[in-house]
Order: structure tokens, then sequence, then C-alpha cells
């Protein structure tokens, strides 16, 4: 059976300018981000690794899925803490008796901090042009 046709349970974060959006199947825990292996895409990242499977090790269920992650934008730490976000929101659409956990632990909360736009006449955002007295 392929992963068209098998029933999966989505989730969809965001952090900063990435994008992810996760599908969990029934499995034996292979994450695939991008059509890669986890472990590919994070180029061998045990850090970044450990920190995408926190909230499957929270609920003891790093062995129960196969995921299955698409993501867009960002950098690589930003796309770490959205697929993050969508890992726990698709646990929760598949055990809405696990949401309190999650959130407990604030997987559930998204970081709303992004970049602030530069304003006209300013070098950057808040950075202006040295004052001269003279």
């Amino acid at each position: 059976m392929t992963t068209a046709t098998k029933k999966y349970f989505y989730g969809l974060g965001r952090r900063k300018s990435a994008t992810a959006r996760a599908r969990l199947y029934a499995g034996k825990g292979t994450i695939t981000i991008n059509e890669k292996p986890a472990e590919e895409y994070l180029d061998g990242n045990k850090t970044m690794l450990a920190e995408l499977t926190d909230p499957l090790a929270l609920v003891g269920k790093q062995k129960d899925y196969d995921i299955t992650i698409l993501v867009s934008g960002g950098g690589t730490s930003g796309q770490v803490d959205a697929m993050k976000l969508a890992i726990s929101k698709a646990i929760t659409v598949d055990n809405a008796d696990l949401r309190s956990t999650l959130k407990k632990a604030e997987f559930l909360r998204r970081d709303p901090r992004e970049k602030e736009r530069k304003k006209y006449g300013l070098r950057s955002a808040r950075k202006r042009e040295q004052y001269s007295k003279r």
C-alpha cells in the first residue's frame, strides 16, 4: 500500500518564515523530510534531530509513526521548530487525550517572533544614521 492511499494524520507548523506540513502514518518510526531521510536533510545534526523527535519522545510514540514532512522557507533552525509544531498538532489529531501533555510541555505553542520589516528612511528595521551635531 503506497503512502498516497494510507490513512494519515495531518499537522501544519510555522516558525519565522518556515512552513512545515507533517503527515503521520502508522509505521516503524522513519522520518522523511522533503523526500530525504531526516539525518541526510539535517546534515547529521544530532541535536536538531533530537529536537525534532521531542514531541514523539514525550508521549512515547517514537516507533509508532512513519512521518513525511514537506518544509519550505526559513533556515534550518526555524524549519525544525516548524516541523516540531506540525508533528505535535498531528499527534493531537490522532489522540486528543495527549493534547494536555503536549500543551504543558509547550509543544503546541507557536513562536510568534518574526523578522521586523525594514522601514523607509532607515538602514534596517530600527537602525538610523548616526546623529551629527556639527
